[in-house]
């Protein structure tokens, strides 16, 4: 992982923490631990790779998992130490590391792994696949893991609410549906931006088995101040509308068009 993305990280930890609290981006946390619930074992040891602040290790934590946290950013696990603590909770290890080098994992050793960002920011396809392929390894047979990208396409369709005026550049617009690499200048920071059928390719040649994927953000992709103005107008038709995004979140109808694409993936290795 590049010393940028690295930057990133560290000077945004709060925010990262903050994130996943607006009514918008809280529907993309709510279905992936809906979809965690679904397909985890109900106990057992998961290493969180690109923890960040600890949204995710949190809940897990609650829920009673030996959870591992694993980060490239100083700041970030920092944020993560402080949150844990506040809730009471003790997790097993927090490692400051480039999810790119796994070697310190032992084969066969986790009941599950979240890979929550890294594969938004590693632009060199070996390492990609590297990294997949030691998921594998380190997962119990049977294991599973969630595998999140960032969609091209879902991007193109929340352009039109969030940033428009990217639309004046045809040619840059037309990149989000192909995979490719994106500099700082032209993202948040360094990233890689995939479409479904690439995703799919890239985990199937790991020897991963997918199980399942969903669309993070469901049918509300995109829609950031309708959201958030419902939320804060009518609580009950928000509560509703999470439901929804919940439950219709695998539906191909609407799994290859969000912002975030997220793969329940598994190990068969005997």
């Amino acid at each position: 992982m590049s010393e940028i993305v690295k930057g990133y990280y560290n000077e945004n930890a709060i925010i990262e923490w903050n994130r996943l609290t607006n009514p918008y981006s809280n529907i993309e946390f709510q279905t992936t631990l809906y979809m965690m619930d679904k397909y985890f074992k109900s106990t057992g040891k998961v290493l969180d790779i690109g923890c960040g602040p600890g949204r995710y290790s949190v809940e897990l934590l609650k829920k009673g998992y030996d959870v591992t946290l694993y980060d490239i950013s100083e700041e970030e696990l920092n944020v993560a130490k402080e949150k844990i603590e506040e809730y009471g909770l003790k997790a097993n290890e927090f490692v400051c590391g480039d999810c790119t080098d796994l070697h310190r994992f032992n084969d066969n050793s986790f009941d599950a792994v979240l890979l929550m960002g890294p594969m938004y920011h590693i632009q060199d396809i070996k390492l990609r696949g590297e990294l997949l392929k030691n998921i594998k390894r380190i997962l119990k047979k049977d294991g599973v893991a969630i595998v999140a990208y960032l969609n091209g396409l879902g991007i193109i369709k929340a352009a039109l609410h969030e940033c428009s005026y990217e639309y004046a550049n045809l040619e840059h617009v037309c990149k989000l549906m192909k995979n490719k690499a994106w500099s700082k200048e032209e993202s948040f920071t360094e990233t890689y931006v995939v479409t479904p059928s690439g995703a799919i390719k890239e985990i199937e040649d790991s020897g991963l088995e997918i199980i399942s994927y969903f669309g993070a953000e469901s049918f509300s992709v995109g829609i950031h101040s309708e959201i958030k103005r419902i939320a804060d107008e009518d609580i009950k038709c928000y509560e509703n509308i999470l439901e929804l995004c919940k439950q219709t979140c695998e539906m191909k109808e609407y799994r290859d068009s969000t912002e975030h694409i997220h793969f329940i993936v598994k190990s068969t290795t005997p």
